[in-house]
């Protein structure tokens, strides 16, 4: 009788899969240290690991340190947009499907401190309260399957305490070129940015804080 078990087969299969995925991202990072730090950050997401951060999978992968992986994230250059891309043509070719569903969506990250880029006190639906967190908006795709990949996310910016104040946007790094957005604002971009790249979909939706704008 079958117990659920996963076969060698199948191990084989997803390596093989999952390599190929490696190979379309490898071209985005410039150094030989970069290609294989990319790799085992990923392969750490993917890990079933309890907890997830920069000691966990560094152990997971085996890095003495998270150093390595940490300066990837925080110093090396690569495109995040171009990775987008690849993501959502990567998703396009296993899940697009013309009666898809594009889903709206703010999460909200704890966080301490006052450094990371929008963070202030504000309400996180995910934390169900009022807290020190970073909102970002995100996109995801859902077939009628119910298969559902995220395709798309921006990082809200606080107007005030951050958007009013170019000094502090400097300071942590956000480039000159940005201009607030409200968290609509931001999901209609998504959205042009999702036709534009030829993804197929039948509708829309999202919770009411986007339902209440009439523009979107």
């Amino acid at each position: 009788m079958y117990d659920g078990a996963v076969t060698r087969a199948e191990l084989d299969e997803w390596e093989r899969e999952l390599n190929g995925v490696v190979t379309r991202i490898h071209p985005l990072f410039y150094r030989t240290e970069s290609k294989k730090h990319a790799e085992q950050y990923l392969r750490g997401l993917l890990a079933p690991l309890a907890r997830k951060n920069g000691w966990t999978i560094a152990e997971y992968v085996g890095e003495p340190e998270p150093k390595a992986l940490q300066r990837l994230l925080n110093l090396s250059p690569w495109d995040a947009d171009a990775l987008l891309a690849v993501n959502r043509e990567y998703a396009m070719e296993n899940l697009a499907d013309p009666d898809g569903i594009l889903v709206a969506d703010p999460t909200g990250f704890a966080k301490k401190g006052t450094k990371s880029v929008g963070v202030q006190r504000q309400y996180s639906g995910t934390l169900g309260r009022i807290d020190n967190c970073q909102i970002a908006t995100f996109l995801a795709y859902v077939t009628p399957h119910r298969d559902r990949v995220l395709i798309d996310h921006r990082l809200y910016l606080p107007e005030k305490s951050w958007m009013a104040n170019p000094d502090r946007c400097a300071q942590a790094g956000v480039p000159p070129e940005i201009t607030f957005q409200t968290r609509p604002q931001q999901v209609q971009d998504m959205i042009e940015a999702t036709r534009a790249g030829g993804v197929p979909f039948a509708w829309f939706t999202a919770d009411e804080e986007f339902g209440q704008n009439p523009g979107l």
